[in-house]
């Protein structure tokens, strides 16, 4: 497989023997579309009143935010398809991410469209939440085994692996489902999903990357598989960041669900695809905290009758505690971007070997 692409778009031939200028390329493509098509589209949405309802149990302080424009997760998600397309080789694992990730949005732009029909904030019930997710899980199976993804986890702190077999199918659904309900848990402040969401993936494409460059010493016989999946995280990062625009404090559009879980399935996507399982839960972790934090407050209150935090998800609690927006959302950026640097860390030193010393569906 050549290491360069020929690209014809719009009547355009584009040529780019390098691929790493075209995650480059993807990026701000993404970033492009993103931030010149954002004013257009707020108006759209203001326009035909698709505006948040906020839940009266809510903070006090977001009641001012009440009609603010949602579903602004199209956006990013529109813009990051159209850059995965122009660049991309259309590799069946970066393919599989990328149905993975609008199944995911899918889902959430159904459960927007039923909270702004029904002028409240409950949207799409659970349980079909949960039975469309396992229709996402058995597509995403289904492409796993076609390329012949391999039935095992690598094991953090380790040189070891773990077969798991029918049983890894298992495991998709739960990584699916964890991380697009996690990201959907942390998307309650201005900024704050999309910020974790951008270190989170930047993550994915440093990994996809590393593992690109280490896939063979001859540029032409490395995998193009790998630096499609890189095309694919960078042109999501360029969305997210054109949207931050728009999204950062005080919040002009949310992503609402369809951006939010579209973001966590692209993370479980990449996860899936890159072997790095058992590190999403470091990657994701600042989306796990956040989902623990509801079971917690569910668990305790429903057995002890008592509340662990002031309220749920956990970024609620610092609001209760007066911390500002702004101060709570860069502060989880960190954390976020200290458990990447420490997945990544990890994955370099104990997880990169393993894309090379496994055939496929070993």
């Amino acid at each position: 497989m050549s290491a360069g692409l020929a690209t014809t778009f719009a009547g355009v031939n584009l040529s780019f023997p390098n691929p790493m200028v075209r995650v480059i390329m993807a990026g701000i493509t993404a970033l492009g579309i993103s931030i010149f098509a954002g004013p257009r589209f707020i108006a759209f949405l203001r326009k035909h009143d698709l505006g948040q309802h906020i839940r009266e149990e809510g903070p006090a302080g977001h009641v001012v935010k009440q009609g603010t424009p949602v579903m602004g997760g199209v956006l990013f998600l529109v813009a990051a398809v159209i850059a995965f397309l122009i660049f991309s080789e259309d590799t069946t694992q970066a393919l599989t991410v990328l149905f993975i990730m609008l199944g995911c949005a899918g889902i959430g732009f159904l459960d927007d469209l039923m909270k702004l029909r029904q002028r409240r904030s409950l949207g799409l019930a659970g349980r079909w939440k949960m039975v469309l997710l396992i229709l996402i899980t058995v597509g995403a199976g289904y492409l796993t085994h076609h390329v012949g993804q391999p039935t095992w986890i690598a094991v953090p702190f380790t040189d070891t692996r773990i077969q798991l077999g029918v049983v890894w199918y298992v495991l998709l659904f739960f990584v699916i489902a964890g991380a697009a309900n996690g990201v959907n848990l942390t998307d309650g402040l201005d900024g704050l999903a999309a910020g974790t969401g951008i270190i989170a993936t930047f993550t994915f494409m440093a990994i996809a990357v590393i593992a690109y460059v280490r896939s063979s010493s001859n540029p032409g016989l490395r995998e193009p598989r790998l630096i499609d999946l890189a095309i694919l995280a960078a042109a999501l990062i360029g969305g997210l960041i054109g949207f931050l625009w728009y999204n950062a404090f005080p919040a002009e559009v949310f992503m609402g669900d369809t951006g939010s879980m579209g973001i966590g399935g692209a993370l479980a996507g990449f996860a899936i695809m890159t072997k790095t399982e058992l590190l999403l839960l470091l990657i994701a972790g600042i989306f796990l905290i956040e989902a623990l934090s509801v079971m917690i407050q569910v668990f305790s209150f429903r057995f002890f009758g008592r509340r662990v935090f002031l309220m749920a998800p956990i970024h609620h609690h610092f609001e209760m505690k007066a911390w500002s927006e702004t101060k709570i959302m860069v502060r989880f950026w960190i954390l976020c971007g200290v458990l990447c640097a420490c997945a990544f860390a990890l994955y370099y030193r104990n997880f990169i070997g393993f894309h090379f010393r496994v055939p496929p569906g070993k």
